[in-house]
């Protein structure tokens, strides 16, 4: 009986190690206070085309189908939590404005070297609810990594 119980007490304490762990990990795929500025991908007028606006992604994703790549806003990803380079590709983040809590969900598509976010123009406008990232040229925003949801 002491054998059983102690072996069960190890499992128990692997599982809650295991669970910490886990929970760790999905709290690393969000930050806040990171500066996004406006990328000039106009993606509407390339047709949705990676290859067109030299996308670091466009090596894994330009073939992907066209709805695939019209169905979010692009984003270059260079924040300072998530994965990098092509694990970051086709991936999608929430990003909300910090100061007005105005939020869209955006596809990785490029990479920045920066330490934030890229975004496409029209994901910069609906975001910058509050015309302080025309002025500044950048907006300071959190974001999340997510499930596409396709």
């Amino acid at each position: 009986m002491v054998e059983t119980v102690g072996a069960r007490t190890a499992a128990a304490a692997l599982a809650l190690l295991l669970l910490a762990a886990c929970m760790s990990a999905a709290a690393q795929q969000a930050a806040g206070g990171v500066t996004a500025v406006r990328n000039s991908y106009e993606s509407s007028f390339v047709n949705w085309d990676l290859r067109a606006v030299s996308a670091y992604c466009a090596t894994w994703d330009a073939d992907m189908p066209l709805a695939w790549r019209q169905r979010y806003g692009w984003a270059a990803f260079c924040g300072p939590v998530g994965p990098r380079g092509e694990a970051s590709c086709g991936r999608c983040l929430v990003v909300t404005n910090a100061v007005t809590g105005a939020g869209v969900m955006v596809r990785v598509l490029d990479q920045c070297l920066f330490g934030g976010l890229g975004l496409d123009p029209f994901v910069f406008t609906q975001l910058d609810t509050d015309s302080h990232g025309v002025v500044t040229g950048q907006l300071t925003v959190n974001y999340q990594f997510v499930d596409c949801q396709d």
